[in-house]
């Protein structure tokens, strides 16, 4: 069984910082790609960023220069640093996980709210 527990969401005002963080437990070997995605009541869920293994980064273009995302390999672990936050960046935060022979794990979100 894989496990991926999100942490660190909440409510912030407009132009505060979060840091979201991923944790992957269980049965999951051979990581490859480690995102972030999110999702609004109505919408797709869309990219918000993704890292490889290699330390390779993928951003969507309305969060770059504002998000960074991060692992640590030995601790199964990603990260979302979230720097001037807008209103818009409000959404159900999911953290995916590519491992082993294609395979892909989800965690059950975490709200982050922006107030104005």
């Amino acid at each position: 069984q894989v496990q991926l527990v999100e942490s660190g969401g909440g409510l912030v005002q407009a132009g505060g910082s979060l840091r979201l963080s991923c944790v992957a437990s269980g049965s999951i070997f051979s990581i490859k790609v480690m995102g972030w995605y999110r999702q609004v009541p109505g919408k797709q869920r869309e990219l918000v960023a993704d890292i490889t293994s290699g330390g390779s980064t993928n951003y969507a273009d309305s969060v770059k220069g504002r998000f960074t995302i991060s692992r640590d390999n030995a601790k199964r672990t990603v990260y979302l640093q979230m720097n001037s936050l807008k209103p818009e960046d409000t959404a159900v935060y999911y953290c995916k996980v590519d491992w082993g022979s294609r395979l892909t794990s989800w965690g059950q979100g975490t709200q982050v709210t922006v107030s104005t």
